[in-house]
């Protein structure tokens, strides 16, 4: 009997992601909001104000994308851009009144449907830190391989 392929990481880990971001997309959709608004909207809710490099970074948006977005939120009363009070070149991130609505009423949807599907798998909180810790070891180059010599 023929052995079973061992399973594409790469392809499944990509299959998953777009499959939760498009079941992402169709619940914040009914809240008016994109994913790529949420990402923003998360990110800022914590009301400490983030610099827009560490906003990209977390969102994983290009920095001219990502102000682009941001432009257009700002426009949409969901976020606001305030001078750093330590650095007065920096320029901080915040919710507005209006985006903490936004947000908190997306983060009830988002977080029912991250617990319902855990629980469809049976996850024991093991998922999330074995994916940061994949991520955390695909950051690091990979080890160098050992010549292998042909001459005899």
């Amino acid at each position: 009997m023929p052995s079973q392929p061992s399973p594409d990481l790469a392809r499944l880990l990509t299959h998953a992601e777009r499959s939760l971001t498009r079941r992402l997309a169709a619940l914040l959709e009914e809240e008016g909001c994109s994913v790529e608004r949420w990402r923003v909207l998360s990110v800022t809710a914590d009301g400490q104000g983030h610099p827009m490099t560490e906003i990209a970074d977390r969102v994983l948006m290009p920095a001219p994308s990502l102000t682009k977005l941001v432009d257009a939120m700002v426009a949409d009363n969901l976020v606001h851009r305030r001078s750093d009070p330590a650095d007065r070149r920096r320029v901080l991130l915040h919710l507005t009144a209006r985006g903490r609505i936004l947000h908190d009423r997306a983060a009830h949807r988002v977080s029912a449907e991250e617990s319902r599907l855990l629980a469809a798998i049976g996850d024991q909180g093991t998922l999330a830190p074995a994916l940061a810790q994949l991520a955390s070891a695909l950051a690091h180059p990979p080890a160098a391989k050992a010549r292998i010599s042909t001459t005899r």
